[in-house]
């Protein structure tokens, strides 16, 4: 059985490879897109649609599930996923 992890902004429960995963590094705070297996910290993760990207960016619910006040570029997100497909 596969893991299934819930997007923050649908609530949609989906196999783990369906979803983006967003870090917070533990150590250095910075946050990265898709880590690997060995990036240790606080992880939220979201569907590969512009809707559930805008609504997360929207109601701020990244800053607040990964409880930092850094700025994660939407931008980035949104062309993470045009290669991704």
């Amino acid at each position: 059985m596969k893991s299934l992890r819930k997007c923050i902004t649908c609530g949609e429960l989906k196999p783990r490879e369906e979803l983006i995963k967003i870090t917070k590094e533990y150590k250095s705070g910075n946050i990265v897109i898709k880590p690997n297996s060995k990036t240790f910290g606080r992880s939220v993760y979201l569907c590969y649609n512009e809707n559930c990207i805008n609504m997360a960016f929207k109601k701020n619910k990244l800053n607040k599930m990964l409880k930092t006040n850094t700025s994660i570029d939407k931008e980035r997100l949104l062309d993470y996923i045009i290669s991704a497909e």
